[in-house]
């Protein structure tokens, strides 16, 4: 992938088109003129300085960028630098409407390294369609300028790191609540964050750490297992590009994608092309295996192809000290595997992991990278034990962020390239298995965790959004829902976007709490949302 491209996509949530926020209750406040906004420009915060305090309207361009974000409403634009070290450089901005404020406010996450500030993308995860949507909304560039796939800035810079990992994402909230007092003369009645990928583990960290900050957390597909997130990235990515041998060119994943939808497409009751739960999928891909005269034309793969797909699958173990690293790609997810599909070019994000942080050296090599080298083996294991406890997100105790009141709605798409989805099932059972410690009943200690947090699986979407599955949906509307009328949701609506007439959906299908699925009722149109419900299911899981 071109930066560019990887950049969007790990970037934040694709959540929708905008449903309309719901009305505060706290009421209405006056217009707020650019006078209010220049006042701002003297505001006084701890460790921070404030740039500028300007009006846009209409139309911004992206500092440094050549974009332009447009359909903007009027608003204030408070751009500031937060240094709670001396080594800090944390630089945040606040959009706040002119008028017609809910009384919100909405912080935006960050895609992987990040090192810029979420001024536009995917809807609605953005300073831009937040603002849209009536709320004062914040971002951070996490404390450093970058293209989201270089960690060189960390390197040596510790506090830079810390401030990457947690302290940015907090310090930025706690300064933004005040910026947002202080223009409309008292504080938000509730506080969303919304984040993917990064942003994602940003939002489980928020959860853990600082349990008050927010009241309702989107966490999609998030990166919350960071070090061994990083390990089998890498691994994956020396498995299907380290050599000619193994490469899966895309007329290769195509052929073993349609095999997969051959033989499990139909095992949830509906042929459509989507995997509803690939657990269920037992597909081997020795089927496609070629013969000994055969020829590796694109009609089947190579015994080391075959190789490659099967640890792809399986995931990454520790061939030393025999224990799971991370588990692997889903079955249906094949034609998506870009980031392990350019020889020569492996996926950045780990590797800059490894070189910057854990071997700190700008020369290392990594097609060196390999767990079964004593050296690579033990750089992984001090890894885990130095960073984990900084970078990852896997507490599984978040009875203070409930009993702050608050709630989280964790997804996650089936058919996701860069993070497997079953980390977020992982996660959730975790917090679970937290809830059921001492012989409690795990039926009753799951209802309780339902009570505060979901988690929905996607079938057929990619990475935070795209992908050949009903992969559009608000599920911010349905967080709003939850935190100020009580109200849970047992489903949200996702839509396949421009597959019909005019670019119209296609497709709308629920997505279902975990563990429940969405099951066709066996009649009506299977394009349909009606067609389904969500049921628990009584089938066998893959192990």
């Amino acid at each position: 992938m071109t930066p560019v491209t990887w950049k969007v996509a790990i970037g934040i949530a694709l959540i929708g088109p905008a449903a309309g926020a719901l009305s505060s209750a706290a009421g209405q406040v006056a217009p707020r003129t650019a006078a209010d906004c220049e006042r701002l420009r003297t505001l006084k915060l701890e460790n921070t300085t404030i740039a500028l305090a300007e009006q846009v309207s209409g139309a911004f361009s992206v500092p440094g960028m050549g974009d332009t974000i447009r359909n903007l409403p009027a608003l204030c634009r408070v751009a500031g630098e937060i240094q709670p070290t001396a080594d800090s450089h944390i630089a945040f901005e606040v959009w706040l409407p002119l008028e017609r404020w809910n009384g919100k406010l909405a912080g935006i996450g960050n895609g992987g390294w990040a090192g810029t500030i979420s001024y536009g993308g995917p809807p609605n995860a953005s300073l831009a369609d937040q603002v849209r949507r009536g709320y004062a909304a914040v971002s951070t560039n996490t404390g450093h300028e970058g293209n989201g796939g270089d960690a060189r800035f960390a390197y040596g810079h510790p506090e830079r790191l810390v401030d990457f990992a947690w302290r940015a994402v907090h310090e930025m909230t706690v300064k933004a609540k005040s910026v947002t007092q202080a223009f409309y003369g008292r504080p938000p009645a509730h506080a969303y964050w919304i984040g993917c990928s990064t942003g994602g583990k940003q939002g489980l960290t928020e959860a853990q750490r600082f349990p008050t900050d927010y009241d309702g957390i989107i966490a999609g597909a998030p990166a919350n297992n960071w070090t061994p997130l990083m390990t089998a990235t890498a691994t994956l990515s020396i498995t299907a590009i380290g050599d000619s041998a193994r490469f899966l060119p895309p007329p290769a994943r195509a052929l073993l994608h349609d095999a997969v939808m051959k033989a499990c497409d139909k095992l949830d009751g509906v042929e459509d092309g989507v995997l509803e739960d690939p657990r269920r999928c037992h597909f081997d891909p020795a089927v496609l295996q070629c013969g000994a005269t055969s020829q590796t034309d694109g009609s089947c793969l190579s015994a080391a192809q075959v190789g490659a797909v099967r640890r792809i699958y399986s995931g990454v173990d520790d061939p030393i000290e025999a224990r799971n690293v991370s588990p692997g790609l889903a079955l249906g997810s094949e034609r998506l595997w870009n980031p392990f599909a350019t020889p020569g070019r492996p996926f950045p994000i780990p590797f800059s992991f490894y070189r910057w942080l854990v071997f700190a050296d700008s020369n290392w090599d990594w097609r060196s990278f390999d767990l079964a080298n004593p050296r690579v083996h033990q750089a992984w294991i001090d890894a885990d034990r130095k960073f984990t406890p900084l970078l990852g997100a896997t507490d599984p105790n978040l009875r203070a962020f409930r009993a702050h009141g608050g709630k989280l709605i964790q997804y996650h798409g089936w058919n996701d390239p860069l993070i497997t989805p079953l980390n977020s099932i992982h996660y959730y059972e975790s917090v679970v298995a937290f809830e059921t410690r001492g012989g409690r009943d795990k039926a009753s200690g799951a209802a309780d965790v339902q009570q505060f947090y979901r988690l929905f699986m996607v079938p057929g979407m990619a990475h935070c959004g795209g992908g050949n599955g009903p992969n559009v949906f608000d599920v911010e509307a349905a967080l709003e829902g939850w935190v100020e009328h009580g109200v849970a949701p047992d489903s949200v609506i996702a839509a396949h976007p421009g597959g019909g007439p005019n670019g119209v959906p296609d497709r709308r299908r629920p997505l279902c709490p975990y563990p429940r699925v969405a099951v066709y009722k066996g009649d009506g149109d299977s394009n349909d949302a009606a067609s389904f419900s969500c049921r628990d299911p009584s089938m066998s899981r893959r192990p």
